[in-house]
């Protein structure tokens, strides 16, 4: 009889064992990642959209201020727990589990298609092909991420210990460039949104585990980052004995028009 063997363990540097790694962080990533600020949904829009499909809706950050709108809401998620944690947050939302590169929606069935800080996941020209599917004539995608704002120094450290050894930290790698849309496509427009997130400063060691980088690191070295996130809430001027903080960022939006 064979011995068993033991499971393989998640490589950081891999982009599929990157994406992977949300299935079991997906609960953590609901509590403490970031929504998106009001006047960057607004100008994702487009002007009349009545259904609207989040695609990689995550647990439904995005989701969420979509559906406020009073918007017809479309979710797809290929992470069978983030979409348990979607439908929790949002029992009323239609939901399916699927791939940008395989959308699980007929053709030409929705006004605009919203991304939010998962474009970098997906293959690019796939994905573009079956947005421009599944868009009405006219139809726009808009796409935004995220980003730290490190002009604040407490921030940088931040962001330099959340990607100490990282090699796809995306703050080089450039993934939250404008995405390669194609033809089917009007030139895509820019724009950025900066705005803060007020968060409990003991809740910056689990922003910190919520990251797909830290959720595939073995233990040690995942608990080490951890330790170091830690000693600089303790330490560092900015953060030292307060218990609540701003943490700025940019949201940085990018839309266009199915041609």
């Amino acid at each position: 009889m064979s011995e068993p063997q033991p499971a393989r363990r998640a490589d950081p540097s891999s982009p599929a064992d990157r994406a992977a790694s949300f299935e079991r962080g997906a609960a953590l990533y609901a509590g403490v990642r970031p929504a998106y600020p009001v006047a960057c949904v607004d100008w994702l829009l487009p002007a009349g959209a009545e259904r609207v499909l989040d695609l990689a809706a995550g647990t439904g950050l995005l989701t969420t201020s979509l559906a406020a709108r009073g918007l017809d809401v479309v979710a797809v998620e290929p992470s069978a727990a983030m979409l348990t944690e979607l439908r929790e947050r949002l029992p009323g939302v239609t939901t399916h589990l699927g791939t940008a590169e395989a959308i699980p929606l007929p053709g030409r069935c929705v006004d605009a298609v919203l991304v939010g800080q998962a474009w970098h996941w997906f293959e690019p020209s796939r994905a573009a092909a079956e947005v421009a599917r599944v868009l009405r004539p006219g139809g726009q995608v808009g796409v935004t991420w995220n980003d730290r704002d490190e002009r604040a120094g407490w921030v940088a450290r931040f962001g330099e210990i959340l990607h100490r050894g990282d090699r796809l930290d995306p703050r080089t790698a450039h993934d939250h460039a404008s995405p390669a849309l194609g033809p089917a496509f009007t030139e895509v427009e820019h724009a950025s949104f900066p705005w803060s997130d007020r968060v409990r400063t003991t809740d910056l060691r689990m922003l910190a585990a919520s990251r797909s980088y830290l959720l595939t690191l073995p233990d040690d070295a995942r608990d080490a980052l951890l330790d170091a996130v830690d000693h600089l809430v303790l330490t560092h001027p900015d953060l030292a004995g307060r218990s609540v903080v701003d943490l700025p960022y940019v949201a940085r939006a990018f839309r266009a028009r199915l041609r």
